[in-house]
């Protein structure tokens, strides 16, 4: 059993007020695999406390430092990936393969991503005789989601650090480990008491009282456009800065000029990658109407090589949903596309055969989706793939857009001006071309309701900071 039931506050494992722990559930299992602390209002003062007591000397802390304390963290981190690798496959679910090759390694790029950006970051620009100056905005609250529990709290912790921001960090109650081996990381390395803070628990227990503490000038929110609105609404308050990276419903538009096998093959991964749980989902394939019947065939026979199963089993490149309520809640999204009218073409409701315990999911495809159903505009979070048809690009760039999200997007064919054409007229703030991998000084964020600032590198890192202008300072 993983057990840790004490928070991270001041630079110690302290108890925590409630004394009371929360269950953590293995969803392969749907068996408890380890308990993490129940915090409260009073771990959260205490945790603020000690990030506000520090705030001042951390924010005047040198560039140099802040690089070598990033290094660190990296050096430690690269020590700790058996254990990274571990605790995510038990708590997520998400396959060990996946574990390795894109988890370990995604929270390992944005440490050095931020470090890389510390060598060219201007804190400071001269103007004449004046200057504008970049100050880490003070305490943040950091509040991150289950579904890449190294990714997203990494991309926050990384961006803040390197600002000169302290921090109290309160991850998903579902996936806690990946988090508490990261405050073991940054013990280890010698962050100074009160730089990083974490409190485990609930939303209402620990999320709350962290994004309405008067004491915060920042809260940093990765989840759900339910929470991410009532966060900014207790933000309102005392006018906290918010960055918000909230969900998606992304177009993955095929053009007539595609290689379809290797477009199907790229469709499909978008939607069963991480159990369909990701934000940048290309949930949404739009295909030319002329090319719709040979798509379907050969998106079928690559969802049939989708093996769904054991996390623990390397062959595995899909395991389940998180919880039984996100299980019933892709269930449900199944029921109504077919309701709807929507042609199920593979996978549907229920679990796959053979796999009775754990909340797995069948990869499902619908064809005939038409753009106002509800598949084709609510964040399902689940391996299920929605195909549209178009009968001209402006017609694709329409349907595309017709979303109240703007998160990512996506374009594949083979006409490099129609792609970048397509790529450019996408209301999104993340788009591939032709699956072209992502660099991590590039900025991640979305447009419309899929969330307010950009995270990653240097533009993660200007989320944290207050900029301010001194007249007259070298007169």
């Amino acid at each position: 059993m993983f057990n840790q039931p004490k928070q991270y506050i001041n630079g110690a494992w302290v108890d925590s007020h409630s004394q009371e722990t929360i269950a953590v559930i293995n969803p392969a299992t749907e068996a408890a695999f380890g308990t993490i602390a129940k915090g409260n209002a009073q771990d959260v003062e205490d945790a603020v406390q000690a990030a506000n007591n520090v705030y001042l000397e951390f924010r005047h802390s040198s560039i140099d430092y802040r690089k070598q304390l990033l290094d660190a963290i990296v050096t430690e981190y690269e020590n700790r990936k058996a254990d990274l690798i571990e605790a995510m496959t038990l708590e997520l679910g998400t396959p060990v393969t996946a574990a390795e090759n894109v988890h370990y390694e995604m929270g390992l790029a944005h440490f050095k991503a931020a470090r890389d950006a510390l060598d060219d970051f201007q804190f400071q620009e001269r103007r004449g005789n004046n200057v504008v100056m970049k100050e880490a905005i003070g305490v943040a609250g950091l509040i991150t989601p289950w579904n890449f529990p190294t990714n997203q709290t990494a991309i926050k912790l990384a961006g803040a650090l390197a600002a000169g921001s302290t921090v109290v960090l309160k991850p998903s109650e579902e996936t806690p480990f990946a988090a508490i081996i990261l405050a073991e990381i940054f013990d280890k390395v010698g962050v100074p008491q009160g730089v990083f803070n974490l409190v485990n628990g609930d939303g209402m227990g620990v999320g709350n009282p962290l994004s309405e503490h008067p004491l915060v000038r920042m809260v940093s929110f990765t989840g759900s456009g339910n929470t991410g609105s009532k966060i900014m609404e207790k933000a309102s308050v005392d006018f906290k800065k918010v960055s918000l990276e909230l969900g998606g419903k992304s177009p993955f538009v095929i053009l007539d000029d595609a290689d379809l096998e290797a477009a199907a093959d790229a469709a499909v991964h978008k939607v069963v990658d991480n159990s369909g749980q990701v934000c940048i989902a290309g949930s949404r394939t739009l295909v030319p109407e002329s090319q719709k019947d040979a798509f379907i065939e050969q998106v079928k026979a690559k969802i049939q090589t989708i093996h769904v199963g054991d996390p623990q089993d390397s062959s595995v490149n899909m395991g389940p949903v998180i919880n039984e309520k996100q299980f019933n809640q892709v269930q449900e999204f199944i029921k109504i596309g077919q309701a709807e009218g929507a042609t199920l073409e593979f996978g549907g409701e229920g679990k796959p055969e053979g796999l009775e315990t754990g909340y797995y999911i069948k990869p499902t495809v619908f064809s005939n989706v038409d753009n106002t159903m509800t598949i084709a505009q609510e964040e399902i979070f689940g391996p299920v793939m929605s195909i549209l048809t178009y009968s001209d690009l402006d017609e694709a760039i329409k349907i595309a857009n017709d979303t109240k999200y703007g998160l990512a997007g996506y374009v594949y064919g083979k006409d490099m001006e129609t792609l970048q054409y397509v790529a450019t007229s996408l209301e999104a703030g993340v788009i591939e071309i032709n699956e072209a991998p992502r660099s991590w000084d590039l900025p991640f964020g979305g447009y419309k309701q899929s969330g307010i600032g950009r995270e990653w590198g240097d533009f993660g890192i200007e989320e944290f900071l207050e900029v301010k202008s001194i007249s007259g300072f070298f007169n």
